[in-house]
């Protein structure tokens, strides 16, 4: 069974990071592999929540993995929340990532406003994480922030164009593709994939509301997709595709609560996706 080491926090309410990307993968037919990078009662979008940070956990968690000689086919990295833990990780791809599928979900900000958690600092930090990566999925904030570019003259300017050449600039030897996910374009949400040859997009209605773990889904179901054969493109067809139905099935008053979408009843479209 082809393995994903799969990096992030684990929330016991809230659905998002390790939360679905177990099911999600499981589904799929790979062994997902957590790492988890904090352990919260629930996400930080509560009224409330009580957190335990993992990281001096992680180094001696990691190194029972390298006694133990695994190998994983694909990394995805998601929410990081210190410095030392992007050090930690730079290590873990270094280490395991030299066969493997390294996807990175650089998340760091999102409509033009840092985390809270988050300060330059950091944001270099997974800058550096990102060169590691074969692929990487920014939001809009997230690419501006990797590309040095001002967010809100870029949303004034709202051309596909200056998005994709910003998107090709961070291709490199090792960052074969790069999607910018999440781009408002009227009545229409754009996910944008920059390759070395050329772009290609995969456009869905936008829809009323604010859902809370959507970005880990997608992250998820595309990571798990492209493990399983797909093509970039089929991958993020089918992750948008999965979301919207799940945002669908969520009740209107939970639209804009941190409990996330109702995805489970949708995870028939995603199994045997080989």
């Amino acid at each position: 069974m082809k393995k994903v080491a799969v990096i992030n926090d684990l929330s016991g309410f809230g659905k998002c990071s390790l939360t679905v990307s177990l099911p999600i993968l499981s589904s799929m037919g790979l062994e997902c592999n957590p790492i988890p990078t904090a352990i919260l009662s629930n996400q930080t979008g509560y009224d409330s929540f009580h957190s335990v940070d993992f990281t001096e956990h992680l180094t001696p968690y990691i190194n029972v993995w390298k006694k133990q000689n695994v190998e994983f086919d694909a990394i995805l990295t998601g929410y990081l929340g210190s410095e030392k833990q992007v050090d930690i990780i730079l290590d873990f791809i270094d280490h395991f990532g030299k066969d493997s599928l390294v996807f990175v979900d650089p998340v760091m900000a999102d409509d033009g406003v840092l985390y809270d958690t988050y300060n330059e600092t950091l944001c270099e930090k997974v800058k550096i994480l990102t060169q590691k990566a074969n692929i990487i999925t920014p939001n809009l904030t997230e690419l501006c922030i990797l590309c040095g570019a001002d967010y809100n003259e870029i949303i004034r300017e709202k051309t596909n164009e200056k998005i994709c050449k910003m998107a090709k600039s961070l291709l490199t030897e090792t960052t074969k593709t790069v999607i910018v996910t999440g781009i408002k374009d009227g009545d229409k949400i754009t996910n944008l994939i920059a390759y070395e040859n050329g772009i290609e997009v995969v456009k869905t209605p936008l829809l009323n509301g604010s859902y809370s773990g959507t970005g880990d889904i997608f992250s998820s179901v595309v990571c798990g997709s492209i493990v399983n054969g797909k093509s970039v493109k089929e991958a993020v067809n089918l992750a948008t595709d999965f979301i919207i139905k799940s945002i669908l099935d969520t009740p209107t008053e939970l639209k804009y609560e941190p409990d996330g979408v109702n995805f489970q009843k949708h995870l028939r479209l995603i199994i045997n996706a080989e």
